[in-house]
């Protein structure tokens, strides 16, 4: 599977709708303090709803040290100033897909020193960004899709309903 990694999250909903949206596909879910709540924050924890126990999540102090323990792995970085777009790359089992603060995205210096792994959704010009919540889906589901959906449930079966 995939691994999503939150840099600086600022908005409890959100990082709440992501861990829901892990803990459905089966990704794992990076934290990279520090955080603009608690992590027992109650509005987290509602988004979430009862996912939490499919959740496996890891915290790091800093960005530092989120690569120096993930040394070695692949890393996307979503950013609306990318070249590329989301679907223009090949995704390969266990790559992390990075997103940045709300308020402020990726820093900069890491964008620049990763230009061709910065990938971005397609927006019109007027539009600043999507919401990080709904970002991570688009992202996460595309890579899913070039890996088949492998062990997700790909079949749901309707229950027969009479008036």
């Amino acid at each position: 599977m995939f691994n999503i990694v939150l840099v600086e999250p600022r908005i409890p909903q959100n990082t709440g709708n992501i861990a829901r949206t892990c803990a459905a596909t089966g990704c794992g879910l990076h934290i990279v303090r520090p955080t603009a709540f608690q992590i027992t924050d109650k509005n987290l924890k509602r988004a979430g709803l009862d996912y939490w126990h499919l959740l496996n999540v890891k915290y790091y102090d800093n960005l530092a040290d989120f690569f120096k323990k993930t040394d070695g792995a692949r890393y996307f970085y979503a950013t609306t100033k990318a070249p590329h777009t989301y679907v223009d790359v090949e995704y390969k089992d266990n790559d992390y897909l990075m997103f940045g603060r709300e308020d402020a995205g990726l820093p900069e210096e890491l964008l620049h020193e990763h230009e061709e792994r910065c990938i971005r959704i397609p927006m019109i010009p007027d539009a600043r960004s999507l919401n990080l919540s709904n970002s991570v889906a688009v992202i996460v589901y595309e890579a899913l899709r070039q890996q088949g959906f492998d062990n997700l449930k790909k079949l749901g079966q309707l229950t027969k309903f009479t008036w």
